[in-house]
C-alpha cells in the first residue's frame, strides 16, 4: 500500500520557486525543513539573541507539526545550525525547555552564515508517528 504524501506550506512565496515545502509528511514520517526566527510580519525575530531566535525557530516547527499531524512529542531527531558555536548554550536551553521529556537525538552545528546575516540558528526536526 503507497503512503499518501502531505506538504505543509508556510505561505512563503519562495516555496514554489526553489520547490520546497515547510513541512512534509509521508506515511508515519514527517520532516520539518530548516526553519529560521522569522516573524509574522516577515523580520528577524530576536535580533542579536540566540535564545529568542532558537524559540522562535522551535515554535514555527512545532505549528508545522502539528499542521502534518504531529506534535513535539513525536519528534525523534532535532538539528541546531548556529553561526557561532561558541552560543550552544543559548540555543540548548531553548531546546532543553521544550523538550526535556521527549530528548529527541540533537546535533549541534556551526554553519559559515545563512541566507538572511541577521539569522543566528535554523533548526531541523524529523519526527515519526505511533
Amino acid at each position: 500500500m503507497k503512503s499518501v504524501r502531505k506538504t505543509v506550506s508556510s505561505g512563503s512565496p519562495l516555496e514554489p520557486r526553489i520547490g520546497f515545502s515547510r513541512a512534509v509528511r509521508k506515511g508515519a514520517h514527517v520532516a520539518v525543513a530548516g526553519t529560521a526566527p522569522i516573524g509574522d510580519d516577515g523580520g528577524t525575530v530576536g535580533r542579536g539573541d540566540v535564545y529568542a531566535q532558537t524559540v522562535r525557530c522551535l515554535d514555527i516547527a512545532e505549528t508545522a507539526l502539528r499542521a502534518a499531524g504531529a506534535s513535539l512529542e513525536d519528534v525523534v531527531r532535532t538539528r541546531v545550525m548556529l553561526t557561532d558555536a561558541d552560543r550552544w548554550e543559548e540555543a540548548a536551553r531553548a531546546h532543553g525547555e521544550r523538550f526535556a521529556s521527549v530528548r529527541p537525538a540533537c546535533t549541534f552545528v556551526e554553519v559559515s552564515r545563512f541566507v538572511d546575516p541577521d539569522w543566528l540558528v535554523e533548526v531541523e526536526v524529523d519526527a515519526v508517528l505511533g
